[in-house]
C-alpha cells in the first residue's frame, strides 16, 4: 500500500490561503507607501493579518473584495469577508 502527500482532485497545485500585503495593494492598484499606510492606520479595504513582522491578506477576502467590484463597476470599498 502506497500513500501520496497530494491532495485528490484534478489539480495538485493549491493557491495560498494569505498573500503578501505588497501583492495584494498591486492587485488593487495602490502603490506601495499607500498600502502600508493603510495596513499601519487599520484601514486597508480587507482584513490584514499581522505575522510575526509581516503584513499578510487573507485570498478569500481579497477574492470578494475584487468580485464586488467588478460585479457593479464601481470603485466603492466595501467591508471584506472574514476570513
Amino acid at each position: 500500500m502506497t500513500t501520496s502527500t497530494t491532495p485528490p482532485g484534478p489539480s495538485t497545485q493549491q493557491e495560498p490561503e494569505v498573500i503578501s500585503l505588497l501583492a495584494a495593494g498591486r492587485l488593487l492598484g495602490l502603490s506601495r507607501s499607500t498600502i502600508y499606510r493603510l495596513a499601519k492606520a487599520g484601514t486597508f479595504p480587507c482584513r490584514v493579518l499581522r505575522i510575526g513582522g509581516r503584513y499578510a491578506v487573507p485570498v478569500r477576502g481579497l477574492r470578494t473584495l475584487l468580485d464586488h467590484t467588478n460585479q457593479d463597476g464601481s470603485q466603492s470599498r466595501p467591508a471584506c469577508e472574514e476570513g
